[in-house]
């Protein structure tokens, strides 16, 4: 019990800060400012980590490196907590995990991004948060929109979207079962 809580933990600190820095990552990519209540929170939330890792790393175009590595050395940190508390052998396959870590935490977090755009959009949100989510969706949405027509005035590419996602989170994790077995 004591190994699932803290392994439950760490799952969450580690999504919580290694989400905020994929999210940093991509506001900089689609170049959203970050004067809004989202990039603030996003900076508070990632500014110890990044800046120092940005010395060593700096910037390729549009590309913030030091974001994505911090991001993977909180996979890694939790990985490596729960290897430690587990004592099992193939220590090796932790920075691996870590890896499969960020994919998934990746998909998780377009997920619950296109949620809250869905939810967003039902209720008219006239907010900076909503201007925020709908720009960070709208380049992924993009592809299916393109594909899939307006259905009664509804916009049903959130669903297709969320379905791929789904569909990779299980092949994420079949690829990760593989090869711990």
């Amino acid at each position: 019990m004591f190994f699932q809580i803290i392994s439950f933990l760490l799952d969450v600190a580690a999504g919580l800060l290694g989400g905020a820095c994929l999210l940093r990552l991509y506001m900089q990519v689609q170049r959203i400012p970050f004067g809004n209540p989202v990039g603030r929170f996003i900076f508070a939330l990632t500014d110890w980590i990044v800046l120092p890792l940005r010395r060593m790393l700096p910037k390729y175009r549009k590309w913030d490196w030091s974001s994505l590595i911090a991001a993977y050395l909180f996979e890694l940190a939790q990985f490596g907590i729960v290897w430690l508390m587990a004592a099992h052998g193939g220590a090796g396959l932790v920075p691996v995990l870590a890896a499969f870590g960020l994919v998934r935490l990746v998909i998780s977090g377009v997920i619950g991004l296109v949620i809250v755009y869905a939810i967003l959009s039902w209720v008219q949100a006239d907010s900076p948060i909503a201007d925020v989510i709908d720009r960070l969706c709208a380049p992924i949405l993009r592809p299916f929109r393109r594909i899939i027509p307006l259905v009664g005035g509804f916009d049903l590419s959130p669903l297709a979207l969320l379905i791929v996602l789904q569909v990779l989170a299980i092949i994420v994790a079949n690829l990760q079962d593989a090869l711990l077995r």
